[in-house]
């Protein structure tokens, strides 16, 4: 009775040691889920229209602009990163982010804010490649309460829309124009 008493606390101490050496290491990281967009969802809408006046063509055009979008699975607390330009879609597991625009303020104006309008779709549990669209609206980096995607599993925020703005502020022509009054660099 004395062998098996040792031999069960040989075989506790043995199974307790394996289990704390896996508890050391990290856990592998999930693969994200990409597929295609069904084409009963495909972006059908018209290519945004062309700003007419000079003060909108300030920034970067609009089609040049990159945003980065935040997506989160609340669920299994995967978040991602998605760089789209506006127009883009794109498919997460049962998610769909589309991308339509993006702004952010110029240096010199006050208070600095970073925007994209976003419309997100997620996978209805009626069919196969079916998708609801849960929100359409403007999200705002430094102001995210302002409008928030409600969902109880996928939460969808703004990073940040590349964008580069002329030097002097506004694009004004007098900010663009050479300074005639200024002497010329003298020569050695």
């Amino acid at each position: 009775m004395g062998g098996s008493r040792v031999l069960h606390s040989a075989l506790m101490a043995l199974t307790m040691g394996l289990g704390l050496t896996a508890c050391g290491e990290d856990p592998p990281e999930p693969a994200a889920v990409r597929t295609e967009i069904p084409d009963s969802v495909a972006d059908t809408a018209p290519p945004p229209p062309q700003a007419a006046s000079d003060a909108a063509q300030i920034g970067t055009p609009l089609a040049e602009r990159v945003a980065t979008i935040g997506l989160l699975n609340k669920r299994n607390n995967v978040s991602q990163e998605l760089e789209m330009a506006p127009g883009d879609s794109r498919r997460v597991g049962d998610v769909i982010v589309r991308l339509r625009s993006c702004e952010k303020t110029a240096p010199w104006e006050l208070p600095q804010e970073t925007g994209a309008f976003v419309q997100v779709l997620v996978a209805d549990r009626s069919g196969e490649n079916q998708f609801r669209r849960i929100f359409s609206g403007w999200l705002f980096k430094n102001s995210p309460s302002l409008n928030v995607v409600e969902h109880p599993v996928y939460d969808v925020f703004v990073k940040d829309c590349a964008m580069s703005f002329p030097e002097g502020g506004g694009g004004s022509e007098a900010a663009d124009a050479p300074d005639e009054a200024a002497e010329p660099e003298p020569t050695a």
